[in-house]
């Protein structure tokens, strides 16, 4: 993937390094796999009962405030005793390469888009959403619409579930920022409304369709930056592919437990993954994403 020497987004908050209050900053790796189930979304149960109740008491999230103060140039200033390596550093600016990418192609097709801010962080963060750590994987927290990323997540990834590559990494933040596209177009809004009036296994199978129509607005981002700027090079695609099959619910739980419960399933197979994301890079059209009404997954 052709990144280096192209612009950087300015809606970059680096906490590496700093404390998130009330425990230790230690990744446990072996947290990963029984937890990589959960790997790229918070719009889970809990987070959707926190994002309803925060809602039903304000009307809005007063931390989107806070937003208006984030720009300029990317801010990477981590605590005073936090040194990352050259190989970290160099991720942090991929990553915000990727971000800036997202933020071209979604200004232009969606009027009035909001860009989302990317926090950086070592072990443990505080959201909107609450304390998280890093063996979840990356998230969005649609309470105060930002993406949440432990660099440490993208060599995990590659050593324990084989999805390596830069492009891999850059399908990461981009189905990540589907989640934010879906907040702006009112999809977490109409899925929130639907706690309480399904059971735990339809609710599962819903999620199933947020989480697949996030792969697919990942693969649109994909479509346009590569026809704007030519960005992607041999292999990249595979990689994409390759990430999206590795988290599959039905190969996460393979791997990790021997059997496959589809009950069970909040993110979709592997294969459901792929056709997912290969339909959002091959058509580039977001009218062709509705996972929701669509009879086949």
């Amino acid at each position: 993937m052709k990144w280096q020497g192209r612009r950087k987004s300015s809606n970059i908050e680096d906490r590496r390094g700093q404390s998130a209050g009330g425990g230790g900053r230690g990744m446990n790796p072996m947290l990963l796999i029984p937890l990589f189930r959960l790997l790229f979304s918070k719009v889970g149960l809990v987070i959707v009962a926190v994002v309803a109740a925060l809602l039903f008491l304000t009307g809005t999230n007063p931390l989107t405030l806070l937003q208006q103060f984030v720009g300029g140039e990317p801010q990477y200033a981590q605590s005073a005793n936090y040194e990352p390596t050259p190989q970290e550093q160099e991720l942090a600016d991929q990553t915000a390469v990727v971000l800036a990418d997202t933020e071209d192609v979604w200004n232009k097709m969606i009027e009035g888009y909001r860009e989302p801010t990317l926090v950086l962080f070592s072990g443990q963060v505080n959201s909107a959403c609450g304390l998280a750590s890093a063996a979840s994987g990356p998230f969005y927290c649609p309470g105060d619409e930002k993406l949440y990323i432990d660099l440490s997540f993208f060599g995990e990834m590659e050593r324990r579930l084989g999805a390596g590559g830069d492009f891999a990494q850059a399908y990461v933040v981009g189905h990540e920022v589907g989640h934010h596209v879906q907040k702006l177009t009112g999809t977490m809004e109409k899925v929130n409304a639907m706690r309480g009036k399904l059971s735990e296994v339809e609710f599962n199978r819903l999620m199933v369709r947020v989480e697949l129509q996030a792969d697919f607005l990942a693969g649109v981002w994909a479509h346009h930056t590569q026809n704007a700027k030519g960005f992607m090079e041999s292999g990249d695609l595979e990689e994409a592919l390759n990430a999206a099959s590795a988290i599959g619910d039905d190969h996460l739980q393979r791997q990790s437990t021997g059997r496959v419960v589809p009950d069970s399933f909040t993110h979709g197979t592997s294969a459901q993954r792929v056709r997912w994301f290969r339909k959002g890079f091959e058509t580039g059209d977001v009218s062709q994403g509705d996972t929701f009404n669509a009879t086949e997954l």
